[in-house]
């Protein structure tokens, strides 16, 4: 069966939603930007009439204020962005059976199988009467990209953007991809970019007349058959629709192995940032948690602990997490390749406590502490943005011993 997969990708959704809650102000200002007050912020999006000034998203306000003087600077209305991706959300909802929230402006559907359902009709039929809706019901506009896989999906929808809708044909694909950069497909930063720059790999069709093996051969077996397909717009990773799954986990491919215990905690510290933040936004609690480790020879390990209160605090999360990973670093020591979290066994947070009839639950650690400040850590973000507040530096495991000691 043939996917069908479509990307819905709300444009400039910053500056549209700030447009909406403030028609008088924001809205009528066409060169907005959208992100920190003061000179000192950075910037979250623009409006497409700054853009063509060089505005970036992420760039510090002081240089995007040089480039743009004239542009009116409004904070994010995260409330209303909020509310603004759920009603999309729901509007989606209405047309494909999965729908995935990548983010808050982007957001997959599912449409595998619903041929007859929408009487055969043309894909990019189908999209365009999703726009239709999303604009009627919110206010918002859409561009719809869709294919044969998320990455094609993703890669036409940023393509048509702002207002459009593409659709790309089953077995056309690469012929697609190949006006592309690599620097453009999605995973692929700056770092990887000067990877493949040494061997002369900048456009996408570069990878593709390089061929299967000699990317492996140039970029080790992991990221040259990553390479390979990405670059033919195989992408077999699956829409899901997200409160089904029966955990919530945040993983990390490395670039280049890493055996710094040091660095690996830090990464760990992330995971565990965004896996929390992502479970108690759903109104979840978690009584296991798991850590994930993939080792330079592929051997993947993992350990776990299951508690017997649930919990969901960033805190609380990782010293349990802190302390598997130091058990499979000392069972096997050595450069990592993948590093995971996962928290499972998930309840509702007013749930009662229940206690596993399989194994010999753990005490919970939580502290009321722990709870006020991971509410707090939320409070600021829902405010103020994701970067706002960044979790405490990771102290440095104890120094492990080894043969070259």
């Amino acid at each position: 069966m043939t996917r069908r997969i479509l990307l819905a990708d709300a444009d400039a959704f910053y500056v549209s939603v700030a447009r909406l809650v403030d028609p008088e102000g924001a809205g009528r200002a066409a060169l907005l930007i959208v992100g920190g007050a003061s000179r000192r912020g950075v910037v979250t999006s623009a409006s497409y009439e700054a853009r063509r000034f060089g505005v970036t998203s992420a760039m510090p306000m002081a240089r995007a204020l040089r480039l743009c003087p004239d542009a009116t600077v409004v904070p994010v209305p995260w409330d209303a962005c909020v509310d603004k991706s759920r009603e999309i959300r729901r509007v989606l909802a209405d047309f494909a059976p999965v729908v995935e929230t990548a983010s808050s402006d982007e957001h997959y559907l599912d449409l595998t199988g619903t041929e007859r359902l929408y009487h055969d009709e043309p894909l990019a039929e189908t999209a365009r009467r999703i726009r239709e809706a999303v604009l009627a019901t919110t206010g918002l506009s859409l561009s719809i990209g869709g294919g044969t896989s998320k990455v094609v999906a993703k890669m036409a929808a940023t393509a048509i953007k702002p207002a459009g809708i593409q659709i790309v044909s089953p077995g056309g694909e690469e012929a697609f991809l190949a006006r592309f950069a690599l620097a453009d497909l999605p995973m692929v930063g700056p770092r990887f970019q000067e990877r493949l720059a040494r061997f002369g790999l900048v456009a996408v069709m570069d990878a593709v007349h390089a061929g299967r093996e000699r990317l492996i051969r140039w970029l080790g077996p992991r990221e040259g058959a990553w390479l390979w397909d990405r670059a033919r717009g195989v992408d077999t990773s699956r829409v899901v629709r997200r409160g089904d799954n029966k955990s919530i986990s945040r993983d990390e491919t490395f670039m280049e192995d890493v055996d710094d215990d040091a660095e690996l905690h830090r990464r760990l510290l992330e995971q565990v940032d965004r896996a929390c933040g992502d479970m108690r936004e759903d109104g979840l609690r978690a009584r296991t948690v798991t850590v994930h480790l993939r080792d330079a020879d592929f051997t993947d390990r993992q350990a776990s602990r299951t508690l017997d209160a649930p919990i969901s605090s960033d805190r609380a999360v990782y010293r349990l997490a802190r302390e598997l990973l130091a058990r499979l670093r000392r069972e096997r020591p050595g450069p990592a390749r993948l590093l995971g979290v996962a928290l499972s066994q998930l309840v509702r947070e007013d749930a009662p406590a229940q206690l596993s009839l399989l194994e010999a639950p753990a005490p919970s650690t939580e502290t009321e502490k722990d709870r006020r400040v991971a509410a707090a850590v939320d409070e600021v973000r829902r405010k103020l943005g994701y970067g706002a507040v960044a979790l405490g530096r990771v102290p440095h495991p104890r120094r492990r011993t080894t043969d070259r000691d």
